[in-house]
């Protein structure tokens, strides 16, 4: 069986509740749900945290295995030298998501630290391109 990880960075614990013109009204969590009923043969494995030493460890221990990462690395895209590098330093290709068009937001957000480490990005097409970076890693 396949093993894909998506890992979501800060705040986004909070999808479903804050911003929800910029977000959606829908909870990671049920979202999850509907995600591992369209891919059903493969693993899906999640994690969410708020801290980023938290974020790296689990990079970290699961970047040596399984078909792939998702990371949404939430506000720390644009901040976190030290995920970039933990990105770098796996062997597991790893897809960078957002959910809103970063590219049509405020400036600070068009910087990413983790974009160049990543084997692609894709941004603005809602909860949906989690899914599209899953069946990215999947034919890789």
């Amino acid at each position: 069986m396949q093993k894909i990880v998506i890992i979501n960075g800060p705040n986004l614990n909070l999808l479903g509740l804050r911003e929800t013109q910029v977000y959606g009204t829908e909870s990671f969590e049920a979202y999850f749900e509907k995600l591992k009923r369209v891919f059903p043969s493969v693993e899906l494995v999640y994690l969410q945290s708020n801290v980023e030493g938290e974020l790296i460890n689990y990079l970290h221990a699961h970047g040596f295995d399984g078909s792939g990462i998702v990371i949404n690395p939430g506000g720390y895209t644009h901040t976190s030298v030290a995920l970039g590098d933990a990105i770098a330093g796996i062997s597991s290709p790893v897809v960078e998501v957002h959910i809103s068009n970063v590219h049509a937001r405020e400036a600070f957000r068009q910087l990413s630290h983790v974009s160049a480490k990543c084997k692609g990005t894709i941004s603005g097409m809602g909860l949906y391109g989690y899914q599209l970076a899953v069946q990215y890693l999947l034919q890789l």
